[in-house]
């Protein structure tokens, strides 16, 4: 029987992050998915500054930029409207927000999901992930030491045994596996269903040179809209709510979904061309729900959920994507230094602790939005969106010191100056003549961060069972702010995990060991 660390089920964008993040750990993995191969519609259409952090990490960046269908100065306007072609369009009652970008090194990446899958799966083999499609999970038991997978090659049936150490489940909304083990979902539910097309059409006389990058319509029917899908006006992104009990998806032919456009644009004689969106068919019309839920458990035994599989809420804000790959850097570290021997097995526990409180707020925080867009009324309670990219929280055993309330409450980007749980801050230093930001000294290994008279720490970090990178901010990091960005006081540091997240800050030298077995589980 074939051996595996870690298997993953599912290749969309957050089961391809997964294996990239561990290949970029240098952990052996499999991840199978039972399409045969990638979805050409574009569904999510633009990663978080905080994202983009992630994939820095691991050198892709300037490859998502290269791919991107804007500029870092693109910016989305959501309107509301009756059709396209209304004299005056509503706008979404939501604070004026930005997404974090001044807090970064990162901009917004304006990047349509089927693209940046192609980009990840391309990068994940670079680094030696292994990926395969047309082959699904059909069954798996687990125990105390490992999982057992039957998978099954559904070109030609043959199927195997293979043995992991740990499986993630990045096998979506539905997440047979998460059924299978019985984990109960709170949140309202499923909300409705929709279909979705992408479509050639010339919708620029509706639009009058006005800009809609999103609109959010009530013709044909309630819960449409139209998404731009490229800076001209002449190919679009269509949805709509539709009833799958009296609607099959069968129904929605080309000429059916062609007439709905025309109604939601407003334009009754524009032509309308559908396009496939799964390669190597010509099936043009998808249907899935909109919902809203947050799995009561992220962790199973040996079996932790990512992505979708761990939650869902509606689209608005462009959250959902950026969570489950989010979920996948953060699990990434950890299962690496698990499956190395470095940390023990209850460092895994802080998956859940850390991810599914921030998937609860971040889950809130799409609903509101989706009132504002969506329905009548304004939503108080919306929280910045940089706060709910950026500002998130963590408290578990991983992270030491942490508000003694447990307050979880997302910060501003402005507000993050290296408390315990938060991401460290980005600032613009200079190392061996190059400009980078602090976020680039994290991803691979603990960093400990002192101001210059940090030669203790430095002695003191030398004695770890564990490699932890040192810096003394402002002699080996040149930098006459960084210091008091990260309110470090005379003779204090603090210790920053591979995520970027701060784990411990003290004044004591001879505390260090034992907080990073503490972090580690050891």
């Amino acid at each position: 029987m074939r051996q595996v660390p870690v298997l993953i089920v599912g290749g969309g964008i957050t089961g391809l992050s997964c294996a990239l993040f561990l290949a970029a750990h240098q952990v052996p993995c499999l991840l199978v998915e039972r399409h045969p191969d990638l979805l050409s519609h574009p569904r999510a259409r633009g990663i978080t500054p905080r994202t983009m952090e992630l994939y820095r990490q691991v050198g892709l960046e300037e490859s998502i930029l290269a791919a991107a269908f804007a500029g870092s100065d693109f910016a989305w306007v959501p309107v509301r409207a009756e059709t396209l072609s209304d004299e005056v369009y509503e706008t979404p009652d939501e604070p004026s927000e930005s997404d974090g970008a001044e807090a970064s090194p990162c901009s917004f990446g304006p990047i349509d999901q089927d693209r940046l899958e192609d980009l990840v799966r391309s990068h994940a083999r670079r680094l030696g992930a292994e990926l395969r499609f047309s082959t699904e999970l059909t069954d798996f038991t687990q125990d105390d030491s490992g999982v057992t997978a039957v998978l099954t090659d559904r070109a030609t049936g043959a199927s195997e045994q293979v043995r992991a150490s740990y499986l993630v489940a990045a096998d979506g909304f539905h997440s047979p596996i998460r059924h299978r083990l019985g984990v109960p979902a709170d949140g309202p539910g499923r909300l409705f269903d929709t279909i979705t097309a992408i479509v050639d059409a010339d919708l620029r006389p509706a639009l009058r040179g006005r800009r809609a990058t999103i609109a959010y319509l009530q013709r044909p029917r309630p819960y449409t809209i139209m998404m731009a899908h490229d800076a001209e006006g002449t190919r679009w992104v269509f949805g709509t709510g539709h009833d799958p009990s009296r609607e099959p998806i069968e129904s929605f032919t080309d000429e059916r979904v062609a007439a709905m456009v025309r109604e939601a644009a407003g334009l009754p004689d524009v032509e309308v061309r559908l396009r496939p969106q799964i390669p190597g068919t010509d099936m043009k019309v998808l249907a899935f729900p909109i919902g809203a839920h947050v799995a009561r458990n992220y962790r199973v035994g040996r079996v932790f959920f990512i992505g979708d599989a761990a939650h869902v809420w509606p689209p608005t804000g462009g959250l959902g994507a950026n969570a489950g790959i989010q979920d996948a850097h953060n699990l990434a570290w950890k299962l690496a230094l698990v499956t190395a021997g470095a940390a023990g097995p209850g460092l895994l526990d802080s998956y859940e602790a850390e991810r599914r409180p921030t998937g609860l707020m971040t889950m809130g925080q799409a609903l509101a939005r989706f009132g504002t867009r969506m329905g009548p009324g304004s939503a108080p309670e919306i929280v910045e969106y940089g706060a709910v990219a950026l500002g998130y929280r963590y408290r578990s055993a991983a992270v030491l010191g942490g508000d003694e309330d447990g307050d979880t409450t997302p910060l501003l980007p402005r507000e993050l100056r290296g408390q315990v749980g938060t991401r460290a801050p980005h600032v613009p230093v200079e190392r061996g003549g190059r400009r980078i930001s602090t976020l680039d000294l994290y991803g691979s290994r603990f960093v400990l961060l002192t101001g210059p008279d940090g030669d203790a720490w430095a002695k003191a970090a030398k004695d770890l069972p564990l490699p932890v990178d040192v810096y003394r901010l402002g002699v080996d990091l040149a930098s006459d702010t960084a210091a008091e960005a990260h309110d470090l006081a005379p003779g204090e540091a603090i210790l920053v995990r591979p995520d970027g997240f701060v784990a411990w800050r003290s004044t004591d030298p001879g505390a260090l060991a034992g907080a990073l077995a503490a972090i580690l589980c050891r």
